[in-house]
C-alpha cells in the first residue's frame, strides 16, 4: 500500500466482499455470530460461503455482515435471518453446505428451512 487511494480502494473492495450497504427497509440482513465459540464451531467457512454466494447470485437485496456473541454457544455457528416485517429467523449449528440451502430455499424462495431453526431444536 503506497497511497491513500490505494487504501480507499481497499476498502471499497472489502466492503463490497462483506456485503456491507445501506440500510434499506426492503434489505433482508443475514448475520453470522463471529465470536470466539463460533469460529472454533466452523462460523468463518459459512460467512464466507454466504458472503460468496450472494456476490456469485447478485442478490443485491441481502447483505452479510458478522457479529459477535449471540449468546447462545452451544449452538454455534448460529446464522440469523432478519427480513423487514418478519420475526427473525435464528439458524443453528450451520455449516457451509447448510448455508447454501438456507441461502437457496429461504432467501431466494421465501421457505424458512424448519430443520435447521432453533426453535427445531429440542430445548
Amino acid at each position: 500500500m503506497k497511497s491513500l487511494e490505494e487504501l480507499k480502494a481497499i476498502r471499497e473492495k472489502m466492503q463490497g466482499q462483506v456485503g456491507l450497504r445501506s440500510e434499506d427497509s426492503d434489505n433482508i440482513r443475514v448475520v453470522v455470530g463471529m465470536a470466539t465459540c463460533g469460529i472454533a464451531s466452523g462460523a468463518r467457512p459459512v460467512l464466507t460461503t454466504l458472503v460468496d454466494e450472494v456476490q456469485k447470485r447478485n442478490l443485491s437485496n441481502v447483505s452479510v455482515t458478522q457479529t459477535g456473541c449471540i449468546g447462545l454457544c452451544q449452538y454455534e455457528p448460529i446464522v440469523e435471518v432478519m427480513e423487514p416485517g418478519k420475526d427473525k429467523i435464528t439458524y443453528i449449528k450451520m455449516t457451509p453446505e447448510k448455508a447454501v440451502e438456507v441461502l437457496d430455499q429461504h432467501l431466494v424462495r421465501g421457505q424458512i428451512v424448519e430443520k435447521y431453526t432453533l426453535n427445531s431444536e429440542k430445548l
